[in-house]
């Protein structure tokens, strides 16, 4: 089936059209040729251009809509903030049933985007989203149009989590990047994979301590700018590419390859520039990674999502893994839900065969998801 493209792009309650002429809201929207379909997926990111998502075509193919969605911050999550990115999730999906024709929409939460569309559908049924200490709520805020299902792809619970996660606590010193306590290092010769469960409980309180840590410092900072007539100001998080089961392959075994991150081998990524939380403001370390103060953490929206929920995992994911869908499911509130794997990378691409080879993951992932959504609201 024949795909055709729109190019959408709208201001936000709280952002306008740019001087330049760029709108906050941009997205492309996915139907197939000639069709209104009644029902369409909108999937958002944190950060990540979703415009052109990987799954947009395949669904499209198979009947639905899909808007690849995203909000003023992509490429900017360094000032990303909750209640203004949910405000603009919200114009897409009035978009899609005021302007698209369509009945029924899906919230995919994709990647990072799980707890974001968990979130926002938290909220347009639930409102409990509060704004940072000293800000007002984000107009709009209280007043976002539901999803009538939610489906969770290659998903983790949250940024706060999927950051503790991957951070290196063996940092001894966030202004030195190199700064190392080689018996908190993953990458020390004397501490070879495979771990033991010692060295892991040791590693996993220390990653928990280290994101308290940089937590109690903007605060502090937070204070001491205000004192001084400012309000907030950019910092550095190094080293983020740590989580064990990246390096040790045996720990929630898979398929995914052994020492392997989404940016190559773990002990190269770590000591590169390229990380998540690398450059954050104050206010958006307190909004989206910290594990005291941010309200991206996903279990408590999931808990508010009564609609149809479906949840699909990669098997060779190395960075999302089974544990991270088994606590997503467990935490839907849904009584119509279910949980499915399917063979592939984090982007469901499987090696091999070709192009052919590389998109049968993908199609067998939209496969799954147009059956069971037209199952659940044709």
């Amino acid at each position: 089936m024949a795909v055709e493209q729109l190019f959408v792009g709208l201001a936000s309650p709280t952002a306008e059209r740019a001087g330049a002429g760029g709108h906050p809201c941009q997205g492309l929207y996915h139907r197939p040729a000639g069709r209104t379909p009644k029902i369409a997926l909108i999937a958002t990111h944190y950060s990540v251009d979703f415009s052109e998502h990987y799954l947009a075509d395949f669904v499209a193919e198979r009947g639905l809509g899909f808007l690849g969605w995203n909000t003023r911050f992509r490429g900017a999550e360094s000032h990303f903030l909750l209640d203004h990115a949910l405000v603009d999730i919200g114009q897409g999906v009035r978009w899609l049933r005021e302007e698209a024709g369509v009945e029924q929409v899906v919230l995919l939460g994709n990647s990072g985007g799980g707890s974001l569309m968990a979130a926002y559908q938290s909220q347009a049924k639930e409102p409990n989203v509060t704004p940072l200490e000293g800000m007002r709520p984000a107009r709009g805020v209280l007043d976002l149009p539901a999803g009538d299902a939610y489906i969770s792809t290659a998903a983790h619970l949250g940024r706060p989590e999927v950051l503790t996660a991957w951070m290196d606590p063996s940092v001894v010193d966030e202004s030195d990047p190199v700064s190392t306590d080689p018996a908190l290092s993953l990458f020390d010769p004397g501490n070879p994979a495979p771990y033991s469960e010692e060295f892991l409980a040791r590693y996993r309180e220390a990653q928990t301590r280290r994101n308290h840590r940089i937590t109690r410092w903007v605060k502090d900072e937070m204070r001491r700018l205000r004192d001084a007539g400012s309000g907030d100001r950019l910092f550095n998080v190094h080293r983020t590419w740590a989580d064990p089961r990246m390096v040790d392959a045996t720990i929630e075994p898979t398929r995914r390859p052994p020492n392997s991150c989404y940016a190559g081998e773990p002990a190269r990524a770590n000591a590169s520039v390229f990380g998540i939380a690398g450059t954050c403001t104050l206010r958006t370390w307190l909004s989206l990674w910290s594990l005291e103060d941010s309200e991206t953490r996903a279990t408590p929206h999931l808990a508010r999502i009564k609609e149809p929920a479906l949840v699909v995992n990669a098997d060779m994911d190395t960075g999302v893994f089974p544990s991270d869908a088994d606590a997503i499911l467990q935490a839907l509130g849904s009584e119509d839900k279910e949980s499915h794997v399917i063979a592939g990378d984090h982007y469901f691409r499987r090696n091999g065969g070709g192009k052919d080879g590389r998109d049968a993951a993908r199609a067998e992932l939209a496969d799954l998801i147009v059956a069971w959504t037209t199952a659940r609201l044709a």
